[in-house]
């Protein structure tokens, strides 16, 4: 056998994997699932305290979609499907980047991390709300820190009381 002889072969299995790309998507969204799947499995809880939903429930119902899509866009792939390349945005690519957006975005996040322990999740999670809509360009001073304040408290109740995931309630806890 000479190099000749190898050189259609390889470029036969370069050329598969090249047509086959997507494939890559699929052992990523593959091994996430799994980590995620594996991580939820390992979790320490005491059932007998949490009732039929507790905090292992969206990990696994995430891991278990994440191993379906994967097997299905396998599945598709191998079939001949391809994935279509994006007919356009509304974007202006010539345009640069809003710097000042993602940095307000990114102050929201730090400072929700750095305020949820001494204020607690209702009030931050406010404040997170608000600050991420404020950054996103909306502008009304009455309506949206009164949207962002029942999102973060339904959002407390739901966590905290329903699904038994406890949350940092802060100077509140008393009161919810």
């Amino acid at each position: 056998m000479t190099a000749t002889d190898t050189r259609p072969a390889e470029r036969t299995r370069a050329s598969w994997l090249r047509e086959h790309s997507e494939l890559g998507v699929c052992v990523l969204l593959l091994a996430l699932g799994v980590l995620v799947l594996t991580d939820a499995l390992t979790m320490d809880v005491d059932i007998s305290q949490r009732g039929p939903v507790g905090p292992k429930t969206v990990p696994i119902v995430v891991g278990i979609g994440l191993l379906l899509v994967a097997v299905l866009l396998a599945v598709d792939v191998l079939r001949g499907g391809r994935g279509e390349a994006e007919a356009g945005e509304d974007i202006d690519l010539s345009e640069p980047a809003d710097w000042r957006t993602v940095l307000l975005l990114a102050g929201v996040f730090l400072a929700t991390a750095v305020l949820i322990e001494p204020l607690g999740f209702p009030v931050a999670g406010a404040l997170l709300f608000w600050g991420a809509a404020y950054a996103l360009g909306s502008r009304n001073l009455t309506r949206d820190p009164l949207i962002a304040a029942g999102l973060a408290l339904l959002t407390f109740i739901v966590f905290n009381n329903l699904l038994g995931v406890p949350l940092p309630g802060g100077p509140l806890m008393g009161v919810l």
